[in-house]
């Protein structure tokens, strides 16, 4: 089975790659390699390839430079999606897109089902709505939110290198919810495109949390593994206190009754994987 990868360079890329099928021949492609843009180069290494599976890892996740730059944003985060849906459907083969928990406006009471209304906040949320709508009701669109992995930069190796220099941190109380482990991630996508299912459906971890309670617990594994030396105080703070370009949903959980069901079974905890992948830098750095 052949396989081309956008963004292989990024967390969600290096999972695919890391937990792709013993039958999976890949073809990874970064920034430095393809221009997503640029829908002639696009088809052309489509036509190159010709992969049975197309999978996009690709996105602008600069939440609050996109502010300032949602045409930039825009155009990897929409049109490129218009594009790479385009040339795999010219060569025939299945379009797996990744979205995110900023297409909706948090003011749910509950966690948001996949046909719930959108209503983004920011350039970040509009852009990657707009991607949605460009990758065609025959492609299989996972929404995500809160993702880390053991490489590149992330909310866990952020937390755990200014517990080791910081006297404190401070960190929001008042946004709510998952965090996803890209590995895991990775392998649900696998599995879906593998099923041949298509249409609208949300991942994460199971649970839900705030970012200071996700705070605290990297603080607490990093100390059971050794990785921090010493606890500091983490100081629970209100969204207002720490101000940002970009307006963030205050309650974003996800549903995944549905791609629970797709995938015979509940995803890890929210923890169980955080342990994971505290273990993965303690033995990999």
């Amino acid at each position: 089975m052949k396989v081309l990868i956008v963004g292989g360079k990024g967390q969600l890329g290096r999972g695919l790659a890391a937990t792709a099928p013993a039958d999976a021949e890949i073809v990874s492609h970064d920034i430095d390699t393809l221009d997503i843009t640029d829908p002639a180069a696009v088809l052309a290494v489509a036509r190159e390839v010709q992969p049975q599976v197309v999978f996009n890892a690709a996105a602008y996740t600069a939440v609050d430079k996109a502010e300032s730059e949602e045409d930039v944003a825009l155009a990897v985060n929409a049109t490129a999606v218009g594009h790479l849906a385009a040339a795999a459907r010219d060569v025939g083969a299945r379009f797996v897109h990744v979205s995110t928990d900023f297409v909706f406006d948090g003011l749910s009471g509950v966690p948001y089902l996949p046909d719930a209304p959108t209503a983004p906040l920011a350039a970040y949320g509009r852009t990657k709505l707009a991607g949605e709508k460009l990758a065609g009701e025959d492609a299989l669109i996972v929404r995500t939110a809160w993702v880390y992995a053991p490489t590149g930069g992330n909310f866990v190796r952020t937390m755990l290198r200014l517990m080791g220099e910081r006297p404190e941190v401070r960190v929001v109380a008042d946004q709510i919810g998952t965090p996803t482990y890209a590995p895991g991630l990775a392998a649900a996508l696998w599995t879906m495109a593998g099923k041949g299912i298509s249409g609208m459906h949300h991942y994460t971890d199971a649970g839900a949390c705030s970012w200071y309670d996700f705070a605290v617990a990297i603080q607490e594994e990093g100390l059971a593994a050794g990785l921090l030396d010493k606890a500091v105080p983490v100081i629970p703070i209100n969204a207002s206190e720490y101000p940002t370009p970009a307006t963030r949903p205050h309650y974003s959980v996800l549903d995944k009754t549905s791609t629970f069901a797709a995938l015979g079974g509940p995803t890890p905890h929210w923890r169980a994987n955080l342990r994971k992948m505290i273990a993965e830098i303690k033995t990999h750095g």
